[in-house]
């Protein structure tokens, strides 16, 4: 399959080369507030759209200090999105990631990281990438806290399904049993545990996966039924076994 390779420069990290099939179409989208990278299939509007939300990235540093830059060294996210042989594809990079621009500020990709300004930027780029569309969200590590956020909180988005790939659904106890600081500034879907609960969904969880211990997610979801624990997954790899039923869901 033959590849197109974006090469995307920052105003601080450098540039960073990215390959994508040519069936997706790059597009940055101004929201409000932040500038936000996309790259998007579409091939089949009246059927529903999947749309990956990356992690957190990049945070910080192996210091423990926070990044100059968020955008995520692996590509686990992209991998399963450009490779979804799905009609209707959106990978949405977090705000800061790829592009930058003068809103960005550390804080949003670490104490606010999931503040209403940047839920409400990725709703509005949703606006505009898959106005009124069914959706089905897929969420990877803090992507998965981000797509909980939008189902809650923009009572208008058509969810279809949720899914989270060793997602972070509950960064308040996550913080706590890591020992990290708290993400002061970001709502947390623990506040929106009722409404959550009704949306259908699955829960892609890693065997080894120590950034995100398995237990946060069993504790807050609550209901097995809707978990997938894989063996031997870590939090950034392992999973290639779940790709096809990530694939699969239309």
């Amino acid at each position: 399959m033959k590849k197109i390779i974006f090469i995307l420069c920052f105003l601080i990290g450098g540039c960073q080369t990215i390959t994508a099939p040519p069936s997706f179409h790059y597009q940055e989208i101004q929201t409000r507030t932040f500038k936000l990278a996309s790259w998007s299939k579409i091939t089949d509007p009246q059927k529903s759209y999947k749309i990956y939300i990356e992690g957190d990235g990049y945070a910080f540093n192996r210091y423990g200090r926070p990044s100059s830059n968020p955008t995520p060294k692996g590509n686990l996210m992209r991998e399963i999105a450009f490779n979804d042989p799905s009609p209707n594809v959106i990978y949405l990079a977090r705000p800061c990631q790829y592009v930058t621009d003068d809103f960005c500020s550390q804080r949003h990709w670490t104490t606010a990281r999931f503040s209403p300004e940047v839920i409400n930027s990725i709703y509005e780029e949703l606006e505009i990438l898959s106005p009124q569309k069914e959706l089905i969200l897929i969420g990877y590590s803090g992507g998965a806290q981000v797509a909980g956020l939008l189902a809650t909180n923009k009572s208008d988005l058509k969810i279809k399904k949720l899914i989270t790939l060793a997602g972070n659904l509950d960064h308040e106890e996550w913080t706590r049993q890591k020992g990290f600081l708290p993400l002061s500034e970001s709502l947390n879907l623990e506040n929106y545990r009722s409404q959550y609960t009704s949306f259908p969904q699955t829960h892609y969880v890693g065997e080894k996966d120590t950034v995100i211990p398995p237990k946060i997610t069993f504790d807050f979801v609550q209901n097995p039924n809707t978990i997938h624990l894989v063996p031997k997954a870590s939090h950034w790899r392992g999973f290639e076994a779940i790709y096809p039923l990530i694939w699969n869901e239309n």
